[in-house]
């Protein structure tokens, strides 16, 4: 039941710098400013997020919140963050992490408005709302996964996140799973909902990807070469309604 708010520092952890275990329950981490990491939350230990909100905070990468442990955060929103180089609103950086019940909104950043998950990460989104973020001059509006990371989505929503370059919704380099999830109304230049890149692995059950625009190709899924992707038709996944086409790239089992 606590505000930490308008701080500011040269390191890391604009409102709070989690070095061992920190608890964040029925609070507001807002307008704390940092200058290399984590404009709101930094992390290196167990951090527990529940019922709060962080809020418009700034930093150089990762303006939101940056784990490098374990990360839990629950029945939360992340928004209006920005990052003025990568990351606006949530970075795992290394370790693993597990978000449920929550929105990550309206963040901004050069390179990824909404979530990165980190090479060799692990990450899991339940019942989550990636919506409204840009990546003003790079990739990445919504969710972003390096190589060797493991993400698996269930339940959730991914739209009208905007990104300059590739992935709109999802940018996917890593291993990326969708379950029963909706990505709908992103736009970037290539792959308006997905851009799945040449070591990327993806895989949709019983999920949507519809009315997302590419300016140049891929409106719903662009696969480079030497990526994979399997839609698991059988299980209801549909990609319709996208333009300038459904897919780019080798993807089975897309309409074109």
């Amino acid at each position: 039941h606590s505000t930490v708010t308008r701080n500011i520092t040269g390191g890391s952890g604009g409102g709070i710098a989690n070095n061992g275990t920190t608890r964040i329950k029925d609070s507001t981490i807002s307008r704390n400013i940092a200058g290399p990491t984590g404009g709101g939350v930094m992390s290196s230990g167990l951090l527990e997020i529940s019922k709060s909100h962080v809020h418009a905070n700034t930093a150089v990468v990762a303006a939101g919140v940056t784990s490098s442990g374990t990360a839990r955060i629950s029945h939360s929103t992340i928004s209006a963050n920005q990052a003025q180089d990568s990351v606006g609103g949530l970075l795992i950086n290394t370790g693993t992490g597990t978000v449920t019940k929550t929105r990550i909104t309206n963040n901004t950043a050069g390179e990824v408005g909404g979530v990165l998950a980190n090479s060799g990460t692990q990450l899991t989104l339940r019942s989550v709302t990636i919506d409204k973020n840009t990546a003003s001059t790079a990739r990445a509006g919504g969710l972003a996964v390096n190589p060797d990371a493991a993400v698996v989505v269930e339940h959730s929503v991914i739209e009208k996140n905007y990104a300059t370059t590739e992935g709109g919704g999802i940018y996917n380099d890593g291993e990326l799973v969708l379950r029963k999830t909706k990505v709908t109304g992103n736009q970037a230049n290539l792959g308006g909902g997905i851009y799945n890149a040449d070591g990327g692995i993806l895989t949709l059950f019983t999920t949507k990807v519809i009315k997302n625009i590419a300016v140049t190709d891929g409106g719903g899924v662009f696969n480079e070469i030497g990526g994979t992707v399997e839609l698991n038709t059988a299980t209801g996944t549909v990609v319709i309604k996208n333009r300038p086409n459904n897919c780019s790239g080798d993807v089975p089992g897309c309409p074109g």
